[in-house]
């Protein structure tokens, strides 16, 4: 055995790291010894071991998972730094998120949900029949936003095909999407020609869900919302203004709430409107 081997007692102590956790790095595979006695089981480990052993614990205070952190001590310098940095983009979005959720819960809490409600204009329109092809998921809260855009990306890609989109994509949400309810939601596209359509359904789309329908002639209670009111929680708020004033104004829901997308999401602004929320209603 190597003169340089320093026992798990020594090692631990120049890495300011008790025993106990480094048998769990071990066990995670996120710092080995390098060298293990086959007859007693003894750990040793190299002075030159101490600094991955001290990032690991550090980069542990973050909370970062465990295969985030593998992938930090596997890189070299820059490309560790990026990695870590792309991890707390993630940690400080994440909070800014849940902020906001507090910030809103607080409203209701407290019983300022009217005042809440009241930044909301709210109007009914009256929307045509239209043919539109669609695309039905199960899918989380966490995951909607990137299903929504690629979705729409694929419908609108072959509505070009079927005489073009005639009107604002939409989002109908058949029952609750949330961190525990995976919906479903639909993903839809009004096009020109029916027909056209239902062969491209039946020719590509039947492996990716998709489908035609008509959707009959509605009138929608909506209300107008920013490009930074879709994120949520501010949405929530939103959908629950048009309950609101549904109820106050002795109107039934006649069908699942959905959001209309009409404006250029990547092009739009943070305070420029880009979508209705909508109930259908008699």
């Amino acid at each position: 055995m190597d003169d340089d081997l320093l026992t798990i007692g020594t090692f631990a102590a120049r890495a300011r790291l008790s025993a106990k956790a480094l048998r769990l790095y071990d066990r995670l595979g996120l710092l080995s010894p390098a060298h293990v006695d086959e007859a007693t089981g003894y750990r040793y480990y190299r002075a030159g071991q101490v600094e991955r052993a001290r990032l690991v614990a550090m980069l542990r205070q973050l909370d970062m998972p465990l295969a985030r952190i593998a992938e930090v001590v596997a890189a070299d310098g820059p490309k560790a730094a990026d990695r870590l940095a792309a991890y707390w983009a993630d940690v400080e979005a994440r909070v800014a998120g849940q902020r906001t959720l507090v910030e809103y819960l607080r409203g209701r809490l407290s019983g300022r949900s009217s005042e809440m409600y009241g930044k909301f204009v709210v109007e009914t329109v009256d929307v045509p029949e239209q043919v539109v092809i669609s695309e039905t998921r199960h899918v989380l809260a966490g995951e909607l936003p990137a299903w929504i855009g690629a979705s729409l990306g694929r419908l609108e890609s072959a509505a070009r095909e079927c005489g073009g989109v005639t009107a604002a994509p939409f989002v109908v949400y058949h029952s609750e999407v949330s961190m525990e309810s995976d919906g479903p939601a639909e993903s839809c596209v009004p096009v020109a020609d029916e027909a056209a359509a239902r062969a491209w359904v039946d020719k590509h789309g039947r492996t990716a869900g998709m489908k035609v329908r008509v959707e009959p002639v509605r009138r929608m209670a909506c209300t107008r919302i920013t490009k930074a009111q879709v994120a949520h929680p501010q949405i929530m708020a939103a959908f629950e203004a048009v309950e609101e004033w549904i109820a106050r104004e002795g109107l039934e829901q006649a069908g699942p709430c959905r959001e209309v997308y009409f404006a250029d999401w990547d092009a739009a602004g943070a305070e420029d409107p880009v979508c209705d929320v909508a109930f259908p209603v008699s």
